[in-house]
C-alpha cells in the first residue's frame, strides 16, 4: 500500500500523529463521504502496526509487519465493514477486504449492507489472544453507521471493557447515526472536506474530464466525483433532472417508469441537491451542484413560493429515510415525482 495520503488530508495526519504517544482505545473519524476517510485510516492502521515507522508516522513498507498488510493477512489487524462493500468499492473510495470476509460475502445470495452482530463476536477470539510481533492490535470498522442495534451494543461493551493493546479505528459519514454511548467511549477526529480547488487539481491529475461539473454535482467530494466519471455517463441522472427542470405529471409517470432500476438512494439524493440549489438561488442567487441548469433552476426558484420549497426539502429527506426499502421502487419514484410536480403548478 502507498504511503501517500490524499493532499487535503496532509493537516489531518500531522494532528493526528500528536495522538500516538498517549494512544486512545478508540478514534472516529467524522466527515462527508467520498472525501478518503477509509483511505486515510487504513493508512494509519498500517502505521500502527509497522516495525519501522517512518518520523512522519507512515508505514515504512518494507518490513515483515507492512508486507502482511499488503497482502491483506497480517495476524494483528481486522476490518469490519459490511458484506455488501467486500465486493464493490466502498462509498468512501477504497476496495478491497481480507480474503475471509470476501469468501463470506460471495457465498451470501443477498449481502447485507449493515454490521451484524456475529461480526463482533468474532473479534472475541482476535482480542483474547496475544499479537504475534508484540505489537498493538488494531480494529477498522466503518462506516459506524451501519452498525445494526445488537451490532452496536455488543461493540460498546467492548469499547468500554478495552482489551489492553487494542485499538479501533472507526469511520462515521455521520454522526448523528451513532448511539450517543459509542460516541462517549471514542475521541472523534474530523477529517476535513477539501476545497473545491484542491479536489478540482486532483480529479483534474486523475485525467477527469469536465471534472468540475462531476465535483459539483457529487457536492465537492472527490472521490465519489471520481467514481461517478468513471461510469462515464450522466444519463439516469439527466433523466431525472429533465423531468425537474420541465415537472409534468405525464412526464413524471414516463419517468418513474424509466428509472424503476436506479438506485433510489441515488435518485433521491438528486432530488435533494436539486432542491437545495432552488432554494439556495431564490434566497441568495447561487447554484452549487448543477450550475448547468441554471436557466431552468432560476425559473423554477423565481415562480415557486419558499414554504412550498422548504416543505418539498422535508419530504425528500423523509424520503431518504425509506429509500432502501420500498414496497415498489416504481411507486416510490412516482409518488416522489409527482409531489414535486404538485409543488411546482
Amino acid at each position: 500500500m502507498s504511503n501517500s495520503i490524499y493532499p487535503w488530508q496532509q493537516d489531518a495526519w500531522r494532528q493526528l500523529q500528536q495522538l500516538r504517544a498517549r494512544m486512545p482505545h478508540a478514534i472516529l473519524f467524522h466527515g462527508a463521504a467520498g472525501i478518503g476517510k477509509s483511505d486515510f485510516i487504513e493508512r494509519f492502521a498500517q502505521g500502527l502496526l509497522c516495525e519501522a515507522v517512518l518520523p512522519d508516522g507512515h508505514a515504512c513498507g518494507q518490513c515483515v509487519s507492512c508486507g502482511w498488510f499488503s497482502q491483506q493477512n497480517h495476524p494483528d489487524y481486522r476490518r469490519v465493514r459490511p458484506e455488501a462493500l467486500e465486493d464493490e468499492p466502498a462509498a468512501d473510495g477504497e476496495e478491497g477486504g481480507d480474503a475471509e470476509a470476501k469468501k463470506s460475502a460471495k457465498s451470501s445470495k443477498a449481502p447485507s449492507k449493515e454490521i451484524k452482530i456475529e461480526q463482533i463476536r468474532n473479534l472475541a477470539d482476535f482480542m483474547n489472544i496475544s499479537t504475534h510481533r508484540q505489537g498493538l492490535r488494531v480494529v477498522v470498522l466503518y462506516p459506524a453507521e451501519a452498525l445494526n442495534m445488537p451490532a452496536s451494543n455488543a461493540l460498546l461493551k467492548t469499547l468500554e471493557e478495552p482489551p489492553p493493546g487494542t485499538v479501533f479505528l472507526l469511520a462515521s459519514n455521520s454522526l448523528d447515526r451513532l448511539l450517543p454511548t459509542i460516541l462517549s467511549r471514542c475521541r472523534k477526529f474530523a477529517l476535513p472536506m477539501p476545497s473545491h480547488a484542491q479536489a478540482l487539481a486532483w480529479l483534474q491529475a486523475q485525467g477527469v474530464a469536465d471534472a468540475d461539473s462531476w465535483l459539483r454535482e457529487q457536492g465537492g467530494s472527490p472521490l465519489a466525483a471520481l467514481a461517478q466519471a468513471e461510469t462515464g455517463n450522466r444519463d439516469d441522472m439527466d433523466t431525472l433532472l429533465q423531468l425537474l427542470a420541465r415537472p409534468s405529471v405525464e412526464g413524471a409517470l414516463k419517468t418513474a417508469e424509466k428509472l424503476q432500476k436506479v438506485a433510489l438512494a441515488a435518485q433521491v439524493s438528486w432530488m435533494q441537491r436539486w432542491l437545495y440549489d432552488m432554494f439556495s438561488y431564490k434566497l441568495a442567487g447561487n447554484i452549487r451542484y448543477y450550475p448547468r441548469y441554471r436557466k431552468e433552476l432560476a425559473g423554477l426558484a423565481d415562480r415557486i413560493h419558499v414554504s412550498r420549497l422548504l416543505a418539498a426539502l422535508k419530504a425528500a429527506n423523509e424520503r431518504r429515510a425509506t429509500a432502501d426499502h420500498p414496497l415498489s421502487p416504481k411507486l416510490f419514484i412516482e409518488d416522489m415525482l409527482l409531489d414535486y410536480a404538485a409543488c411546482c403548478a
